[in-house]
């Protein structure tokens, strides 16, 4: 099997860099964007196993991502994460279909193992 490639989008460059380098440890392939957009022209240029977002980033939050990837990658997992939980954002998150939504802070090995399941039942 060859390494997971995910797509951590977060506008916070330390959420960015602790999950950069904690799943690159564990031999996954890490895109990062700081926003949305960066992230759609990422999944343009290079195939992607897995969206792990935030959802609160200016521009384009993770909800809105979210559904512009179900729509023009419909197989295409997607795990959003967020600092403000709500029952509306859960609700939106449920309505985009994603596969799962975490509450920062969260611990590193418990999302590892999440991501990987998610990897595995998606086939990769």
């Amino acid at each position: 099997m060859n390494a997971p490639s995910i797509l951590v989008v977060d506008d916070e460059l330390l959420i960015r860099d602790l999950l950069y380098d904690f799943f690159t440890s564990q031999g996954w392939s890490i895109s990062v964007a700081e926003n949305g957009e960066k992230a759609l022209e990422i999944i343009r240029s290079r195939k992607v196993d897995l969206v792990l977002s935030d959802i609160k980033m200016p521009e384009m939050d993770g909800l809105t991502l979210s559904n512009r990837l179900k729509e023009t990658h419909p197989g295409l997992p997607v795990v959003l994460m967020t600092g403000f939980p709500s029952v509306d954002t859960a609700v939106s998150a449920l309505r985009n279909k994603v596969e799962d939504y975490v509450i920062k802070p969260f611990n590193i090995n418990q999302q590892y193992k999440l991501l990987e399941s998610k990897l595995t039942g998606a086939g990769a």
